[in-house]
């Protein structure tokens, strides 16, 4: 299609090439939809797999954006069962967290200045959170989604609740069910859920009202699942698959919906119901952990895997360094790897000659950027507070985080790559006002794009796995640009072997 021909163009250069999973992408995906057996189209079911900044985003956007606008003359059938809501989209992006969301959602409206398809992000600012979040590990899923008695993403009421049809819908699982169901659909499910852990009265103080319902259904040809691993894991899944089977329904053809898995108990001699969902399916991720392959075998057999070649690998543009802890000062060592990493800026940066010290540079110095993971959000806090005594600027974020404001990534400017405008792959001079270190955990190593000044990531806690390891290894070296992992960990002494071991995982799926 010319118009989305020229967009791409426009965002990636004329010269640009394909990547491995985009050019299998425009192998499999861009062919008309042919009849089944019955007569019925038949759905595509894919997975694109490919490593950390390969250019997913693009492989699954393009052959449905082209899809949605070539049939956006087509006559739809109402459902009496599913009636017309004030947003009825046609295609649903979903996302694990509401960053993720809104960097899609601008993504793919940088893809269509000469189309026009309209997408919209169900996330906007002006309603603060009221919910008490936990940053504890058994709640990661919360923390992720935004569970909670307020989220305060995207609310349609009054004069706004109109017939305001959408092409895309982008959001996280969670978010989109508030929209279909009602504001408040889940409430009783989650106080009893609060109980159970022992964090408060089950009774609301007031009685809830659950809220119109604000998106309809029956229009969805298309649903991609974006981190398919996360979204399809133990603690995301039940709300992913509810969504799945609501669309279903809502389109006439039900699905069985089970709310509790249990793939483990799932043997040979196992019956499994497979569902065959009226709209095409695509699920893309970077890894392909052995819980994401169990469901997808025994849910999705007929599912087409489209894998690049270096899947579970690091970006070949992508360095791996070790830095070995002092004592136990190890915030210190941190600091200190900071300012030599901006002394080595400011060095290939100055004149032949020059003399640079690494505790004073000179004004105006280029510094690259740095993002640095911690396993718990105790200690990016820490960290944080430690390095701006020191006199280093920074964001350190959690699920919790005041900064971390709803509807909008302002939080991340200077860190997320913006599409909308040229990129700048040269390092800025220094602003004052803005930092240039990001501490965070687990809560951004999912599908973000930074940008590529961030040259450097700092990996200061031991990753639960090497899917955690790929994923945050990933936020640089992105798309062909040079980056840096540092993996921090003990040379000697007790839990040396630990992170030896480690190391040589890294070694591994280093290219």
């Amino acid at each position: 299609m010319e118009g989305l021909l020229s967009s791409i163009y426009s965002v990636v250069g004329p010269s640009a090439k394909p990547t491995s999973i985009q050019a299998l992408s425009l192998k499999h995906l861009f062919s008309p939809l042919k009849p089944g057996k019955d007569g019925q189209l038949a759905w595509r079911q894919y997975l694109l797999a490919s490593e950390t900044g390969s250019g997913k985003s693009i492989a699954y956007l393009l052959p449905m954006l082209q899809d949605l606008k070539r049939s956006e003359n087509e006559p739809r059938i109402e459902s009496e069962s599913s009636p017309r809501r004030a947003l009825n989209p046609r295609g649903l992006v979903l996302a694990p967290t509401h960053e993720l969301s809104r960097q899609l959602s601008g993504f793919a409206k940088s893809l269509l200045h000469n189309v026009k398809l309209r997408v919209m992000c169900a996330s906007r600012t002006n309603v603060p959170s009221v919910a008490s979040r936990t940053a504890s590990a058994a709640q990661m899923a919360v923390n992720f989604d935004g569970k909670g008695d307020g989220t305060g993403e995207f609310v349609l009421s009054g004069k706004e609740a109109v017939s305001r049809d959408v092409d895309v819908l982008v959001g996280t699982p969670t978010k989109v069910l508030e929209m279909v169901k009602g504001r408040g659909w889940d409430w009783e499910k989650r106080a009893k859920e609060r109980e159970e852990e022992g964090k408060g009265e089950v009774t609301p103080r007031r009685k809830w009202t659950i809220g119109e319902p604000e998106a309809g259904l029956a229009n969805v040809e298309w649903v991609v699942i974006d981190e398919a691993d996360v979204l399809l894991d133990p603690d995301f899944q039940e709300s992913t698959r509810l969504l799945l089977a609501d669309i279903a329904a809502a389109r006439g053809h039900p699905v069985k919906y089970q709310p509790e898995l249990n793939l483990s108990s799932i043997g040979t001699n196992t019956p499994v119901e497979v569902p065959e969902y009226p709209f095409n399916l695509l699920l893309t991720t970077a890894t392909i952990p052995s819980s994401l392959a169990a469901y997808l075998d025994a849910y999705h057999p007929s599912l087409t895997r489209l894998a690049s070649p270096n899947l579970h690998k690091l970006p070949a543009t992508l360095k791996t360094e070790y830095e070995g802890w002092t004592g136990g000062r190890r915030n210190k060592d941190i600091e200190r790897k900071i300012r030599r990493v901006w002394w080595e800026d400011a060095v290939a940066a100055a004149k032949p000659g020059a003399l640079i010290s690494a505790e004073s540079l000179p004004a105006g110095s280029p510094k690259s950027k740095i993002l640095i993971f911690c396993n718990k959000s105790s200690k990016v806090e820490d960290l944080g507070t430690y390095l701006r005594e020191m006199g280093i600027s920074n964001v350190a974020l959690t699920s919790t985080s005041e900064t971390r404001q709803r509807g909008s990534n302002k939080h991340l400017d200077g860190f997320l790559r913006v599409r909308d405008v040229q990129d700048s792959v040269g390092l800025k001079p220094v602003s004052p006002d803005q930092p240039h270190v990001l501490i965070t955990t687990s809560l951004l190593s999912r599908g973000l794009d930074f940008c590529p000044s961030i040259r450097h990531v700092f990996i200061v806690d031991s990753p639960r796995n090497m899917v955690d390891f790929l994923h945050r290894a990933g936020r640089s070296g992105r798309a062909g640009e040079k980056g840096k992992v540092v993996v921090f960990g003990k040379e000697k002494g007790r839990g040396a072997g630990r992170d030896k071991e480690m190391k040589s995982r890294v070694r591994a799926v280093a290219r």
